[in-house]
């Protein structure tokens, strides 16, 4: 069913050629009003009597909103046209973005799944004492307030809040479910009079708390500080942080929805196998530290992750994928966009892929500078670091001719520079880049003088796995290209053999976690095949030769999705039966190196090594000093032998 659009020219501020959309999109795109929050209420109170209507506006949506609860009817679904598309200086169409905007709009959205935290209110306060004492002051009446000093002399005589002397060792979790350790810890006796008397000090006491208010200035006491919900932290010596950190945690009471950002497979991680560890680009990049080992793969804490995405961003398997949003509605969104735009007369898009900040800096640009090119497609991202080399690959081979990520402050740039590098060495130079500004006006003008390269002639639009859509992706924009060159610690890439040092033990295939390297159960052979090697580096770790190296590439022929031979010998056939077992040059080692030893002396035992599983069983039986051979077994007793005795028979 059709959906309508109540659109506004914003006081003549734009132009929107209401016609031509209805035709590109399929929608009823009503005609503009000019001043649909003030003098047109009037058409928005029509309007919101209808379901399947979108306002076009998002600056006003709290008067909309407001206007529904009147009417007691849903509040309506919200597109922003204005900021994005029709505010700007360029003289081009801006019908074919507004198109797009409108496509990926109606695209269905994937409920967000949570779970609740409970904060029960009880606040540790951290920091000196006049501080500390103040902010426990002020907060007393909204939280059950602990202050931790550090000397026992400085306790106050109020009861107001507790207050103990310690030093705190370490603390681990996130709101709601803080654990704190202390040493020397003294607590008060409140009985008696005179100063307060106090227990004996003890080390290694645990206790739990809701929030962390850290007012000590000095080094943090989790890394990403500012990502770990429940721990507020200012200078003691900057009175208006410190006012806020104390307002912000007289908040922090009762039950909140926290987003589940990702999502695990632990089948698939390619962490560790018999104790060798292989994949850590999760753990190295987790700003957090929410994702820890777990046995053969690595576990998340969703209490601690802050949902930056840069974990599904660089893992090799898909075991951890984003999730708020699913990785597939990402990618379902670029190529909508994308596929929208050229249906719509469009050519030669280009890709913003941008978060919150980004939206912001966007909304001034479009008021008070140039605004967005007219070819510039933005696409909002929760969280730009789970935008990855898969998604901007993807995006190019959809029909972008480039792909700009432009992060906010909070964003982790290391993890997004190395998968602009990685997309970069697949698609080429001059599609992708990160555009590290803050200036609205300088976002324009930067996006103004790129020159952007050629689009795909013919795009394409891929499914599958971030692997396999990354594979599509770069085959469509490399039609002649065989292997591409990948910088150090991609995901993808060969295993190179030294064959005269391999002696094919296949350590190797015993622990490849995704099945790239395997064996020939018929042949001493080493297989791979190349587009399932994760270039995890357990084969490396593992193989006791060091006999294997990896190679990041991307090899885009049809030989990538097929087994070949590394390495293989000539099996050795068995001296008695003549079965194939073994690898010939193995068995004429160790042949030699045994027959001098005197475990070995004599042809027979010398032979046993040349004879296959059952042939070796059958002669050691039949050898003179058969291992299997035991004393004679007593002779089974009957009831003979026990009535024989018996003297009354």
């Amino acid at each position: 069913m059709a959906k309508t659009l109540i659109t506004c020219d914003c006081l003549g501020s734009q132009a929107i050629d209401h016609k031509a959309l209805s035709a590109a999109t399929g929608q009823d795109v009503r005609a503009p009003c000019s001043a649909l929050c003030t003098q047109q209420i009037d058409r928005a109170a029509a309007a919101l009597t209808h379901d399947d209507t979108i306002f076009c506006c998002t600056q006003e949506a709290r008067v909309f909103e407001t206007l529904a609860a009147e009417l007691g009817t849903e509040p309506p679904a919200f597109l922003d046209l204005r900021d994005r598309a029709g505010w700007t200086a360029d003289k081009g169409s801006t019908l074919p973005k507004m198109s797009a905007l409108i496509a990926e709009a109606l695209l269905p959205a994937t409920p967000e799944k949570t779970v609740d935290v409970v904060s029960e209110g009880l606040c540790l306060i951290l920091g000196p004492t006049d501080v500390a004492l103040q902010a426990a002051d002020q907060l007393c009446t909204h939280l059950g307030v602990t202050v931790l000093l550090d000397s026992a002399a400085e306790i106050p005589d109020t009861r107001s809040f507790d207050v103990i002397a310690g030093r705190l060792r370490k603390a681990k979790g996130a709101l709601g479910q803080f654990e704190v350790e202390i040493d020397a810890l003294q607590q008060i006796e409140p009985g008696g009079r005179g100063a307060f008397s106090l227990t004996e000090p003890r080390d290694g006491s645990v206790s739990q708390c809701d929030v962390i208010l850290d007012l000590t200035g000095g080094t943090p006491l989790f890394p990403a500080h500012e990502k770990r919900e429940g721990y507020l932290r200012a200078d003691p010596d900057h009175a208006p942080g410190v006012a806020s950190a104390v307002l912000a945690a007289s908040h922090l009471v009762g039950t909140f929805e926290k987003p589940l950002y990702v999502m695990t497979e632990p089948l698939l991680c390619a962490h560790s196998r018999a104790e060798q560890t292989g994949c850590t680009r999760c753990l190295d990049i987790c700003p957090t530290g929410a994702i820890s080992p777990d046995g053969d793969h690595v576990s998340i804490d969703p209490m601690i992750c802050a949902g930056c995405g840069a974990c599904s961003a660089v893992c090799p398997s898909g075991a951890v994928s984003y999730d708020a949003p699913p990785v597939a509605e990402t990618f379902r969104r670029v190529q909508t966009l994308a596929q929208a735009y050229l249906a719509a007369g469009g050519t030669a898009p280009r890709l913003l892929v941008h978060d919150a900040h980004g939206a912001e800096m966007i909304r001034l640009s479009a008021r008070h500078g140039r605004g967005l090119p007219a070819d510039v497609v933005p696409l909002e991202l929760p969280a730009i670091g789970a935008f990855g080399h898969a998604e901007a690959v993807a995006g190019l081979a959809a029909g972008f001719a480039s792909v700009s990520l432009l992060p906010g402050p909070g964003a982790e740039m290391d993890a997004l520079a190395a998968q602009i590098a990685l997309a970069t060495a697949i698609a080429g130079q001059d599609r992708t880049k990160i555009l590290d500004l803050t200036d609205p006006d300088a976002l324009s003008d930067a996006l103004y003088a790129e020159a952007a390269p050629a689009a795909l002639d013919q795009p394409v639009r891929p499914m599958g796995t971030r692997r396999q859509i990354t594979r599509q992706a770069a085959r469509a924009l490399h039609p002649h290209a065989q292997t591409l060159p990948l910088p150090e610690g991609a995901p993808y890439g060969a295993v190179l053999v030294d064959t005269d040092a391999c002696t094919l033990c296949l350590s190797c295939v015993s622990l490849c976690p995704s099945g790239a390297l395997a064996d020939n159960p018929d042949l001493p052979q080493l297989r791979f095949q190349e587009d399932a090697c994760l270039q995890c580096g357990l084969c490396v770790t593992v193989c006791p030769e060091d006999a294997l190296r990896l190679v990041p590439r991307l090899d885009l022929t049809d030989a990538a999705l097929t087994q070949q031979v590394l390495n293989e010998e000539e099996p050795f056939a068995c001296i008695e039966c003549g079965a194939l077992f073994g690898v010939k040059s193995t068995i004429d080692r160790i042949t030699e190196k045994l027959q001098d030893h005197a475990m070995f002396a004599g042809g027979d035992k010398l032979r046993m090594i040349q004879m296959c599983d059952n042939c070796r069983v059958n002669a050691q039986f039949h050898s003179t000093d058969n291992p299997f051979a035991g004393k004679e077994r007593p002779r089974v007793r009957t009831t003979e032998d026990y009535l024989s005795k018996r003297r009354d028979h």
